[in-house]
């Protein structure tokens, strides 16, 4: 039977990074998996997550099964993290721990499709390209509204707005939490207010996807637009991911947040959400949440691991500011300035298809083939290097 599969085509990414690791040229650079690098080109294993995982190791008595929704404390916590202390929509949401963010999306997806009828998934055009795979695997319908203006290089504010209210209601808009993944460029308050009160208006389902909390501005300037939909008292739903803000990549942490419209309507929805998970992974890993729940719940592990993220996130908008001026100074005449202000990891360069593949082809440079690269894989031992290559196929 398996003679007669086809060869799929490769992830767009995954695929990318193997033929990274194949090419032979020492000047290679890696521009397009979703992993933070430091200065020296490594993806280092936080200070704070070390000692947090001696402690658990010291404290683990059992390698047991986890309950089916994870740990209460670590759901505590997640809640707290995302919503701040004290929040009014803490006392309606529950939390599912899950293997990874793409894992709370894929069991958001699997809770929808189950129970909420046929409601199609709005995802923002650009957007992360496993978004619209995993929605169209749990079975849903999966439609696109407007985002990103390529000729201004920012936010179309007033067609995203005006596609939002034009969407039925009952049916699910997937909103990035901050650092939209693929063009870093996020909402200001304002436009997550007007955001907030569209779809409080036309009654949506937004499914905030919250991966790089903390990456951007601080975790509380992060969670502006998440507070922002929450305040209009609305249900919605947060897939959060850890592997950024605590480099827990190899653990897949992630939580799946319900926000009912009262404690009781998400204690029902937890059922579900229960069986969904059962059906799918069964009980989650243990072991990275263990060392979340432990850095959140110390004040002496949190307040370094937020000084940690603080320098993770200064590196990466100082990578910024020198890919600007050495373009500047380089020679490069197209206004790059605006990859200052974009936030997180990711920016949409503006580079084309053609000029992409020159970069990979021909000086062994992998980008996205929408353009996007990770600035946080650019550093002093090949940012020249890069520039240059740049300025040649422009």
């Amino acid at each position: 039977m398996f003679q007669q599969l086809e060869m799929a085509p490769a992830d767009p990414i995954m695929g990318l990074s193997a033929a990274f690791k194949s090419n032979e040229n020492p000047n290679k650079i890696n521009l397009s998996v979703g992993v933070y690098q430091d200065a020296s080109g490594q993806t280092p294993v936080l200070a704070s997550v070390q000692t947090a995982q001696e402690r658990v190791l010291a404290a683990e008595k059992t390698k047991s099964y986890l309950s089916i929704e994870g740990s209460a404390e670590y759901g505590a916590a997640v809640r707290e993290l995302i919503l701040g202390v004290g929040h009014e929509a803490a006392d309606r949401a529950i939390t599912v721990q899950s293997p990874g963010g793409t894992g709370a999306l894929r069991l958001a997806g699997d809770f929808l499709a189950q129970n909420l009828g046929d409601r199609p998934v709005w995802i923002s055009e650009p957007t992360w390209a496993n978004h619209p795979k995993i929605f169209a695997s749990a079975g849903l319908q999966v439609e696109t509204y407007p985002y990103f203006d390529g000729c201004t290089n920012s936010i179309d504010a007033d067609a995203l707005l005006a596609a939002l209210g034009q969407i039925p209601s009952g049916h699910v808009v997937l909103l990035h939490g901050c650092c939209h993944n693929p063009t870093g460029c996020d909402p200001t308050p304002a436009t997550w207010r007007q955001i907030a009160e569209v779809v409080a208006e036309r009654g949506l389902l937004p499914l905030v996807d919250f991966a790089y909390q903390g990456f951007g501005d601080g975790l509380d300037e992060d969670a502006t637009g998440l507070r922002t939909i929450c305040d209009t008292g609305c249900e919605l739903l947060v897939a959060s991911s850890f592997s950024k803000n605590f480099g827990l990549y190899n653990e897949r942490v992630g939580a799946l947040t319900l926000i009912g419209a009262d404690a009781d309507a998400a204690e029902r929805a937890l059922s579900h959400l229960k069986i969904a998970a059962r059906t799918s992974y069964s009980n989650p890993p243990a072991h990275g949440a263990a060392m979340v729940r432990e850095i959140l719940g110390d004040a002496v592990l949190r307040r370094q691991w937020e000084g940690e993220l603080a320098e993770m996130r200064e590196r990466i908008n100082r990578v910024r500011q020198r890919l600007v001026a050495r373009l500047s100074e380089q020679g490069v005449e197209r206004d790059f300035s605006f990859i200052e202000g974009q936030r997180g990891m990711f920016s949409f360069s503006g580079l084309n298809a053609e000029q992409v593949e020159v970069l990979r082809e021909q000086y062994a440079i992998y980008i996205v083939a929408g353009g996007r690269i990770n600035v946080a894989g650019l550093t002093e031992d090949n940012l020249d290097y890069f520039c240059s290559s740049v300025v040649a196929v422009l």
